[in-house]
């Protein structure tokens, strides 16, 4: 049986105003949308939202307690924007346009690729529609990676020679709404995640918004590839085992890392300029 928000307000005593809070800053509660938009949630739902208030109620924050939440009924890892704010607080996320998203991304690929190091690379694309697009690229990049996997509505999961590893998503999962990047390599690291802020989803293609986050913290990084990991680990656990057995690079020079930074933001800019 679908809740409306109405019902799950009244299962749970958590204002309406509350939970669109909750989906728009933390992409918790994740609800199905019906044709004319209006949200739809499960009986699951009742108990992660009560499961909140109460974690919230013996003194944790906001963020922790869903993240309690969601690990105790086994979807802590279905989200590389959240676990990325749940772990660093201090990532503070920016509103981008999709056309400076792709300028970004497309930086951080062509820096990587420039470099031709062994990297481990993952990638969100949300639908498989919009992999498709960039797959040629996506070949191109991970063409000298040690491996390499992208997170789509794909039907199954695909292993396709010298290309990424192509792993479904769960229709309810809050990775449908995310656009992410991870490149982890023994010379440079880099991580973007980004969720689309849901008043954008109805907005034309190119105007859609998107809260983002990106860094070449070496720790940061490392952070994101244990969730696509553990994410991996739920349709390919062979691949995860694969992906945990390969020791983490050492951590790239702050030298190194800065010219990084400094290189993705000069191809960035060369693209919108």
């Amino acid at each position: 049986m679908s809740l409306s928000i109405g019902d799950l307000v009244g299962r749970t005593g958590v204002s309406e105003g509350t939970l669109r809070m909750w989906e728009r800053r933390h992409g918790f509660p994740v609800p199905d949308r019906l044709p004319s938009g209006h949200r739809r949630y499960r009986e699951s739902d009742v108990e992660l939202v009560e499961q909140v208030v109460r974690e919230r109620a013996s003194g944790l924050s906001l963020a922790a307690a869903i993240a309690r939440a969601l690990e105790s009924a086994g979807g802590g890892a279905e989200s590389i924007f959240a676990g990325l704010r749940r772990r660093r607080p201090d990532l503070q996320p920016i509103a981008v346009r999709k056309l400076h998203l792709i300028a970004l991304s497309h930086a951080i690929e062509d820096e990587s690729c420039a470099r031709a190091e062994r990297a481990v690379l993952f990638g969100a694309f949300q639908r498989e529609r919009f992999y498709r697009q960039a797959q040629a690229r996506w070949r191109d990049f991970a063409r000298t990676a040690e491996l390499a996997v992208v997170f789509a509505d794909f039907e199954r999961v695909r292993r396709p020679a010298r290309a990424p590893a192509e792993l479904p998503i769960d229709p309810a999962a809050p990775l449908n709404r995310e656009w992410a990047i991870v490149c982890e390599a023994p010379g440079h690291a880099v991580c973007l995640a980004g969720v689309e802020l849901p008043a954008a989803r109805r907005r034309r293609d190119p105007a859609r918004e998107f809260e983002v986050i990106w860094s070449v913290e070496p720790e940061v990084v490392r952070t994101a590839t244990e969730i696509c990991v553990a994410m991996t680990k739920r349709s390919a656990p062979e691949l995860a085992e694969r992906l945990s057995e390969r020791a983490a690079p050492s951590a790239p020079a702050a030298a190194d890392q800065l010219r990084l930074a400094a290189a993705i933001t000069s191809r960035t800019l060369g693209a919108l300029g």
